[in-house]
C-alpha cells in the first residue's frame, strides 16, 4: 500500500499543479515552515507516544511498555517497540510520511531549478538517484521488516524526529545546495558517480532481499547455492558471508553518490553521507552487542566466519 500511496499522492498533487491549486515549488518555497511545524509536531507527538506507551497493558512484545525508568532515555528511544493508532501501525507509517517528503521536496527543487534554467547533469543525476532510490524502498518495502529500525528500535523521539525531520529535510541537503550553487560535472565524473551509485545498489538492495528471504525460507538458495548458516539461524552465504553489515556498505555508497554531483568545493553537501557513516558505525555497535548477548556461542563461531564488520579488509 506504500507504493500505491506514494502514486496517488504524486497523482493528486500533478492534478493540483495542473489545475492551478498550488505552485510546483510551494514546498520549496515553504520549507523552513514545513521545517518548524515538523518539528514541533515530531515533540508532540513523541511526548504523546511517550505517555500511551507507559499506560498499556498489552502483553505482546510489540506493544507491551519496555520502560527503564529515566525519562529522557525513554522518551528518546521509546516504550513501545510498535505501538497502532487506529489499526495502523506508526513506525512504518512515519517511515512512509519521511521518504515520500524527501521526494516531495527533491521534486519541487526540481520545479525551481528547470523555472530558473539551472538545471543540468549534477542536479538530473542527484534527482534520478534519490528518485530510484525512494521509489525501489517503496517497490520492497516488505523487506523493512527484516531490518534493524523494525525489529529492535522502540519508537520514540529519535525514530519519530529522524523519519519527520531529519530524512526529508538534511537527506535533501544536497539539492538545495545545487539549487544555489551551478555545478558542471565533468562526463568522467558522471560516469564514476554512476558506477558508486550501481553498486551501493546492488550490495544494499542484494543484501536486504537475502536477508529477508532467509528469513521467510531458510532453504531458498543463496547466489544458486543452498545457504551456509551458523547454528540454523546466522546466514552465511551471499553478501553475509562477506562482511556481518555489508547492506551498510552498501548504504554508505548510497548515500556517497547522492553528494558527489556537487563536487568537492564545498562539505556541506556531504553532511548525509558523514552522518550517515557516524550513525551506522554506532548501529553496528549496537547490533552487535545486542546479537552477541542473544546468539552467544553461536555468534562468536559466525564472527570467526566472516571476521569483517561492514567493509572488507578494511573494517
Amino acid at each position: 500500500t506504500g507504493l500505491l500511496s506514494l502514486l496517488l499522492l504524486l497523482g493528486l498533487s500533478a492534478l493540483g499543479v495542473y489545475m492551478g491549486w498550488m505552485t510546483p515549488t510551494v514546498v520549496a518555497d515553504r520549507g523552513l515552515e514545513l521545517l518548524s511545524t515538523t518539528f514541533i509536531f515530531s515533540v508532540i507527538v513523541s511526548f504523546l507516544l511517550y505517555y500511551t506507551g507507559l499506560r498499556s497493558r498489552h502483553q505482546s512484545s510489540s506493544l507491551k511498555p519496555h520502560a527503564t525508568g529515566s525519562f529522557i532515555q525513554d522518551w528518546w528511544f521509546g516504550v513501545q517497540l510498535n505501538p497502532h493508532f487506529m489499526g495502523v501501525d506508526l513506525k512504518f507509517f512515519f517511515i512512509r510520511a519521511g521518504m515520500m517528503a524527501w521526494l516531495f521536496i527533491n521534486l519541487s527543487l526540481l520545479a525551481k531549478s528547470y523555472l530558473a534554467g539551472s538545471v543540468n547533469r549534477a542536479v538530473i543525476l542527484y534527482q534520478f538517484f534519490c528518485g530510484w532510490y525512494i521509489i525501489d524502498y517503496f517497490i520492497h518495502e516488505e523487506f523493512m521488516t527484516s531490518t534493524w529500525d523494525i525489529i529492535a528500535e522502540r519508537l520514540g523521539f529519535m525514530l519519530v524526529f529522524g523519519d519527520l525531520v531529519f530524512i526529508p529535510f538534511t537527506f535533501t541537503i544536497q539539492g538545495w545546495w545545487l539549487l544555489g550553487n551551478k555545478m558542471e560535472l565533468p562526463l568522467l565524473a558522471s560516469v564514476a558517480n554512476c558506477i558508486i551509485f550501481l553498486i551501493g545498489y546492488l550490495v544494499f538492495r542484494g543484501a536486504n532481499k537475502q536477508k529477508h528471504l532467509f528469513k521467510k525460507d531458510p532453504k531458498a538458495p543463496i547466489w544458486g547455492k543452498p545457504p551456509k548458516v551458523v547454528g540454523g539461524k546466522l546466514l552465511v552465504s551471499g553478501y553475509w558471508g562477506i562482511a556481518r553489515h555489508c547492506n551498510y556498505l552498501g548504504d554508505l555508497l548510497l548515500a556517497l553518490s547522492f553528494s558527489l554531483p556537487c563536487g568537492a568545493s564545498s562539505v556541506i553537501p556531504y553532511f548525509y553521507p558523514t552522518y550517515l557513516l557516524i550513525l551506522l558505525i554506532w548501529r553496528e555497535r549496537r547490533d552487535e552487542a545486542r546479537c552477541s548477548e542473544k546468539y552467544k556461542d553461536i555468534w562468536a563461531e559466525y564472527c570467526k566466519l566472516v571476521p569483517w564488520r561492514i567493509l572488507p579488509y578494511v573494517y
